[in-house]
């Protein structure tokens, strides 16, 4: 991995399509080049300092996941090897090596796929005030961090700015169609299954993570990213003990650094202390060790 941060990319003879909260997309033609660069979002908001690493992990994390699950879905991925991009990119081939993907284009749905295995966050609010979650009634007297009897899919709507909104399975289905959810409903718990397995294995436990999805052909591809510490709370296993928060490896940490000092969580975001970077950058490069066995 290389060392330099990058925060925004600046490709001014490429065809800037899109700049997300941590990626950014250009658009050659039939395909897409995608850039995970090293910002950091908590709350829906960018902050202004970058974790040197974390775009090589999100790139290379959802690499190696897209071809680990590419028996239960297909997916957007063409190529992270850069060494094989075109031609035209080999000028700014030290930005791009480690934390890029040319993927195929696709319609994205306007949901993302939510699967809760553990009662936690947002989740764990919801149920000591309503012993639900995202209108899913749960029983009653479960503690915090919990492993919940089965998973269950909580959709949201994908907001372009702003915060994603909690849906009801009933109001996705009206608007993108019963059997369309059904099918994201059965791909995303299969996906959540195989790699949740694999990663206790490797001493993660993933309690929740969320997909993005899109058309391609008439048919439905897994797109974005998947099973990041960005998309995923990722959970020691070895430290794991219900009723208590949990010793995460993902952006948690930096989530509740923020909820200390008083933010309102509105832009302008606060700069992050150098402390509270590095240890941020080694909880990414840990996650990616330990389920990858690389470094």
């Amino acid at each position: 991995m290389s060392h330099k941060a990058l925060r925004v990319t600046r490709f001014h003879d490429l065809e800037f399509l899109k700049r997300g909260k941590v990626r950014d997309i250009y658009d050659l033609g039939d395909k897409l080049l995608v850039v995970s660069t090293d910002r950091i979002s908590c709350f829906d908001v960018v902050l202004p300092t970058c974790i040197p690493y974390k775009g090589e992990v999100l790139n290379q994390l959802s690499i190696f996941w897209f071809k680990f699950t590419k028996d239960i879905v297909d997916n957007h991925l063409v190529t992270g090897d850069s060494s094989g991009f075109p031609i035209e990119l080999n000028k700014y081939k030290d930005e791009l090596l480690g934390r890029s993907m040319i993927v195929k284009k696709a319609k994205p749905i306007p949901i993302e796929c939510v699967v809760r295995g553990y009662l936690a966050g947002s989740g764990w609010k919801e149920y000591k005030k309503t012993q639900s979650v995202c209108g899913i009634k749960l029983p009653a007297g479960l503690k915090e961090s919990c492993k919940l009897a089965e998973p269950i899919f909580t959709p949201s709507t994908k907001e372009e700015t702003g915060h994603d909104i909690n849906v009801s399975e009933e109001y996705v289905s009206r608007e993108i169609g019963t059997e369309t959810i059904k099918m994201l409903k059965e791909i995303s718990f299969k996906l959540y299954k195989k790699v949740g397995e694999y990663a206790e294995s490797r001493g993660i436990i993933i309690a929740d993570t969320k997909f993005e999805f899109g058309i391609l052909n008439d048919k439905i591809i897994l797109i974005d990213e998947v099973f990041t510490p960005d998309s995923s709370r990722f959970w020691l296993k070895e430290k794991y003990k219900e009723g208590f928060s949990q010793q995460s490896v993902d952006k948690q940490f930096v989530r509740d650094y923020l909820e200390k000092t008083g933010w309102n969580k509105m832009p302008p975001a606060p700069e992050l202390p150098k402390d509270i970077v590095v240890k941020t950058s080694l909880k990414y490069i840990d996650a990616f060790t330990m389920l990858t066995a690389e470094i």
